[in-house]
């Protein structure tokens, strides 16, 4: 498998990892914040669902438009200011799930010449279309991690309770 297949299909899968990692969690559970500062599952479904939609807009620009500039953002502050913590899990990660399955389907008929194509990024400077590929393959992939760390935060503290 070609290493653009082996990401496309990585990037595919994210929100199955996302949806297997807060699979029976309830609502405290994904509250819990493993620690001070830290994001709780919730939050950190919020930002895949936010972070996707602005991922579809960087897809489609560096598609579209010759070497366009893809501005970063501040993703605590769009957790505070777009209010993670009173989202609902399910409703974010149906966003993900729709958002990624529509970004997918375009990405997987591009001709592989297609992924040289260049961009520059705001705070991270020049970077192809398959460097977004692979920074958003990755990026499913480490807050699934987080939310199972989260969880088990959460495991550890009621046993400790008691």
């Amino acid at each position: 498998m070609s290493e653009i297949k082996d990401l496309l299909e990585r990037f595919r899968r994210g929100p199955e990892l996302i949806a297997v990692a807060i699979t029976g969690a309830s609502n405290p559970e994904l509250d819990h914040a493993p620690a001070a500062g830290k994001w709780n599952a919730r939050q950190i479904v919020c930002h895949m669902a936010d972070s996707e939609m602005v991922a579809a807009q960087r897809f489609r620009s560096i598609i579209a438009q010759d070497n366009p500039t893809i501005l970063g953002y501040d993703q605590d502050a769009w957790a505070l200011q777009l209010d993670y913590q009173r989202r609902k899990a399910s409703d974010a990660l149906e966003i993900f799930r729709t958002v990624r399955a529509n970004t997918h389907d375009l990405l997987k008929h591009l001709p592989e010449e297609a992924f040289a194509r260049p961009c520059v990024h705001s705070e991270h400077g020049p970077l192809t279309l398959f460097d977004l590929l692979r920074i958003y393959a990755e990026h499913a992939e480490k807050h699934s991690r987080q939310i199972f760390a989260a969880r088990q935060s959460y495991k550890e503290a009621r046993a400790v309770q008691g």
